[in-house]
């Protein structure tokens, strides 16, 4: 008998987070799509059922029933205003969301961090995905995908000056990132979404880290 997969998405309104919903809402495998929202997203298939929470009351919400969770919620210290305030959405509400995703009965969770994740990093925002990773991995769940994309393509809702100079200074260089360098080559939203969803449906359980050749490959099984 074939599983009923039932995908819970948190980040929906985001870069990857969008076409991961979209990817999800197309896909004949989910019959139901959950969404945790801050607000109402415009109008949407009637698969999609739209949670409006308070992300700091998540320890508190009912479980769900979902199999399969998707991660893609984050901001950056400049948008949030603070390291404090960051660390709150990008390791606080993340881990309340997984932590939601586990209670729920998800048995596979598809999260991004990013390239040079490491809790022992001297970076504030390089540290704090390390130590989301971290805590993620250590959950009682079948399979943890955590992708590490490194700059994101794609059509963003607000303008980043900081990050637009950084995506055009890697796409000039991109094909001297070579060997051990491939993993800093930027990538498009749309695949790293790709990847998530390929990850939930094709993935090995278990503990794993997809760099950009994984991403790019995990892609291609959708």
């Amino acid at each position: 008998m074939t599983e009923e997969r039932i995908a819970l998405v948190v980040g929906a309104t985001g870069l990857i987070g969008g076409h991961c919903l979209r990817l999800l809402l197309d896909h004949p495998a989910y019959t139901r799509v959950v969404a945790l929202v801050r607000r109402a997203l415009p109008a949407q298939p009637d698969r999609l059922e739209q949670r409006i929470v308070d992300f700091d009351r998540l320890e508190a919400m009912a479980p769900l029933q979902v199999t399969d969770a998707f991660c893609a919620l984050g901001t950056t210290i400049r948008k949030a205003g603070s390291q404090e305030a960051f660390r709150k959405v990008d390791y606080g509400y993340a881990k309340a969301a997984a932590e939601l995703a586990v209670k729920s009965g998800a048995r596979r969770l598809a999260l991004v961090s990013s390239v040079g994740a490491d809790p022992g990093s001297s970076n504030d925002y390089l540290r704090v995905k390390g130590e989301l990773e971290r805590a993620v991995e250590a959950l009682p769940i079948e399979a943890v995908h955590v992708l590490r994309p490194s700059f994101l393509l794609g059509e963003r809702s607000e303008r980043r000056t900081g990050e637009a100079v950084g995506i055009a200074a890697a796409r000039a260089v991109k094909f001297a990132l070579v060997c051990g360098l491939r993993k800093y080559r930027p990538i498009e939203a749309e695949t790293v979404a790709k990847a998530m969803v390929a990850a939930a449906l094709h993935g090995e359980p278990g503990r794993h880290v997809h760099q950009f050749e994984d991403i790019v490959a995990m892609a291609n099984r959708l």
